[in-house]
């Protein structure tokens, strides 16, 4: 009998372990190049990975992701672990390239991440995604790109549509307030000068925090409690501006944890991180939901 059952809870065991997430199948559409010349033709071509579930599921909630590396470095292919995982946890996955820095400026990053999230709207639903349920994230210089975008419409406007936007997840976000840290800290930004230019209003046309006022969109923010002290100070003078004008930030500390294991965190599929993410978007998901059976 004790023979039977260790044989039948390693065969369980097996089973569980197939049916994991771990093992659960994906696809990987990669290379598909979203910018439109006719929009701007000075932004150069760029391309965007999306990671899917195999099973033919429709309607799965949409995460943007835009990498990190200081506005001058980085490219999508490095975070295709976060691609899959996320497309294995039933969340379907766009991962973009945008233009760096020196060769390029923060206007043509921010027009490029908008055409990425664009082309999200009007092609996910071939990839099994809802066009209704698109969330923006990126870890450090990326989630500045994403909040830029969660708070201003603009972009979109120029672009004949409305902000698709449901929601931001700003990982361990840098330039929150770039104004106030290049004005107040000129020798410790004077790197990211060729990024934002010497002119003080871009500084505060790309810095989030000025634009909450009429802040919809909710947000969440992960925050490295050994992060750099200028992401910490801006993380602090945001989400005091936010209270300031009643707009909804979710906000999780992660003790210990500094600025880059912020987004390595998510090699591992048991991470707070995932927990947290993937939380902010079922909440979200679920308030759309009960607003849309609320009307009318």
């Amino acid at each position: 009998m004790r023979s039977i059952f260790l044989k039948f809870s390693v065969f369980l065991g097996f089973v569980l372990i197939l049916n994991s997430c771990a093992f659960k199948g994906i696809h990987r559409d990669k290379g598909l190049i979203f910018t439109d010349s006719g929009i701007n033709p000075s932004i150069p071509s760029k391309e965007l990975n999306v990671f899917s579930p195999k099973k033919s599921k429709k309607n799965l909630p949409v995460l943007v992701f835009l990498y990190g590396g200081s506005w001058e470095s980085g490219r999508k292919e490095i975070y295709d672990f976060l691609g899959s995982r996320m497309a294995r946890r039933e969340v379907v996955t766009v991962i973009a390239d945008y233009p760096l820095s020196p060769e390029f400026q923060i206007e043509d990053m921010v027009e490029t991440a908008a055409q990425a999230v664009l082309w999200t709207k009007n092609n996910i639903e071939n990839y099994g995604g809802n066009p209704d349920q698109i969330f923006i994230s990126g870890h450090s210089a990326g989630a500045h790109l994403a909040a830029v975008l969660a708070t201003n419409n603009e972009y979109f406007e120029e672009m004949g549509i409305g902000n698709p936007i449901q929601g931001g997840i700003l990982i361990d976000p840098a330039g929150l307030d770039m104004n106030w840290f290049l004005s107040d800290y000129p020798k410790e930004g004077e790197k990211y000068i060729k990024t934002f230019t010497k002119d003080p209003e871009v500084w505060k046309a790309y810095s989030p925090i000025y634009f909450l006022e009429s802040q919809k969109i909710p947000l969440l923010i992960l925050e490295g409690e050994r992060t750099y002290p200028s992401i910490e100070v801006s993380i602090d003078r945001f989400l005091a501006k936010a209270q300031e004008e009643n707009v909804e930030v979710d906000y999780e500390f992660y003790r210990h944890k500094k600025h880059i294991p912020m987004i390595t965190q998510f090699f591992w599929t048991g991470s707070k991180g995932y927990d947290d993410v993937l939380g902010f978007i079922k909440k979200e998901v679920g308030e759309a939901r009960k607003s849309t059976s609320l009307k009318p």
